[in-house]
């Protein structure tokens, strides 16, 4: 799947994701891996995805999902969810609304994370 077809009918999710991939970019080399339910970003893992809840939840006001991959638990109140798949690996789910929700916090998980993944 490439991601014109990931994102077909839904324009602000792909806007959103844009801004993402941007900031992914910054960071270092990374390959990007689209399948019909996610969109991967990985060195040697993967350690962020962007999703859309409306294609298992239905109709919401959520665009886009960003999960983030860490070896901590990260405490701030912007995740919309935290859990602990395996011990010491934790996936943090943030909701995004808009372009302005990826900002310098939000590149410096994704920094973590990248790094982590090497």
């Amino acid at each position: 799947m490439t991601l014109d077809e990931f994102f077909t009918g839904h324009d602000d999710s792909r806007r959103i994701f844009e801004i993402v991939r941007e900031a992914v970019a910054a960071i270092g080399p990374t390959d990007i891996r689209v399948t019909k339910s996610q969109v991967a970003f990985r060195r040697r893992t993967g350690f962020a995805y962007v999703w859309m809840p409306d294609m298992y939840l239905g109709k919401g006001d959520v665009p886009l999902v960003l999960t983030v991959g860490l070896r901590r638990r990260d405490d701030s109140p912007r995740w919309k969810e935290i859990v602990e798949p395996a011990p010491g690996s934790f996936t943090h789910h943030l909701e995004l609304r808009s372009e302005s929700d990826i900002d310098g916090k939000v590149c410096r998980w994704l920094q973590e994370a990248w790094e982590q993944a090497a």
